[in-house]
């Protein structure tokens, strides 16, 4: 296993660089201009330096090169630099975001922490949620339990969040006036009472994406478990007198969670994708929130470095993946 998750973090070198290729060759193709901001009243001589000064009338394949190297190079060192205290980065050009003035990784960090708070929570609620309804609906199968929650799941995993965001705004915010519609980004909690408005104000949103969440990995477990209830081993486990929880909740489960982990381990970078529009919806400042500024800005650094950002969440998505395959079933052994 040690061996095979080396080779998998050395194969994802070359695949992360043609991502990496790919979105920024994507991005030049981009119409728009990063000068289109700058007021009318500046002359054109002062814009085509403003343009030099961000790298513009450099060649193609020296730009991506640069940031390779400020991406995979200086930003480890800026890391190194926080942890430790050194100065390996001191001096060296960081990747600048256009619309800020300042290190793109900077903004993301300073994003990081509200994004986390309501993709982190809500991923690991819908998950919670959605296994033991997938579990039972199987196992009751055709029960007034599993219809009601085939029909719910359906309905969650067919309402895209941009529908359901409004909705539940409407209904608890200003129809009840349970929770507060705008989250507020500077909350900061410093005791009990300052946690319960975090709480409050991170229903909603968390809600909306563990809506969906819950939805697809429910319905997968229910299909996985059902394939399993009726294999041959399951009857020889109850006829050597196991009792029906350790036949379910051992023998079957362990075998059904197997396909299920995939659903699970890519969800995780694609709810990212998903809380781009919650966090619109619900004004909550964070990494989508930054993305969708950088691309009405044509912040082309923002955007490659955020874009790419979510590809390596992916890619090591999908390592976790096939390492837990192993993990969970011993008759997989990686070579």
């Amino acid at each position: 296993m040690l061996t095979y998750t080396i080779r998998r973090l050395v194969l994802s070198i070359p695949t992360l660089l043609f991502i990496s290729l790919g979105i920024f060759l994507l991005l030049e193709l981009a119409p728009g201009d990063p000068m289109a901001q700058v007021p009318l009243t500046v002359p054109p001589e002062v814009k085509e330096r403003m343009r030099e000064a961000l790298g513009l009338g450099e060649p193609t394949h020296v730009r991506f090169w640069k940031w390779l190297v400020q991406f995979f190079w200086i930003e480890p060192q800026v890391f190194i630099d926080h942890v430790l205290g050194t100065g390996f980065s001191e001096g060296k050009l960081r990747i600048i975001s256009w619309q800020h003035r300042s290190p793109v990784m900077d903004v993301v960090v300073q994003r990081l922490p509200q994004t986390l708070w309501v993709v982190g929570t809500a991923y690991v609620v819908g998950v919670l949620i959605a296994l033991p309804i997938g579990i039972y609906s199987a196992y009751r199968q055709y029960s007034i339990f599993d219809q009601a929650g085939t029909f719910i799941t359906m309905i969650g995993y067919s309402i895209p969040p941009f529908f359901t965001g409004p909705l539940v705004i409407v209904v608890f915010s200003v129809q009840l006036g349970w929770f507060p519609f705008i989250y507020d980004t500077t909350h900061q909690v410093t005791d009990w009472d300052s946690f319960i408005v975090q709480l409050k104000q991170m229903i909603m949103p968390v809600m909306v994406l563990a809506l969906q969440t819950t939805a697809q990995i429910s319905r997968f477990m229910r299909a996985s478990m059902l394939d399993n209830l009726n294999q041959d081993y399951v009857r020889t486990a109850r006829a050597k007198g196991l009792s029906e929880a350790v036949v379910v909740m051992v023998h079957v489960l362990r075998n059904s969670m197997i396909p299920v982990v995939t659903v699970i381990a890519l969800g995780m970078p694609a709810i990212f994708g998903g809380a781009i529009i919650t966090e619109q919806v619900f004004s909550v400042n964070g990494i989508g929130a930054q993305l969708i500024g950088a691309i009405q800005a044509n912040d082309l650094p923002t955007v490659h470095t955020i874009t790419f950002i979510f590809a390596v969440l992916i890619v090591f998505a999908n390592l976790t993946a096939d390492i837990l395959y192993g993990l969970l079933d011993p008759r997989i052994r990686y070579e």
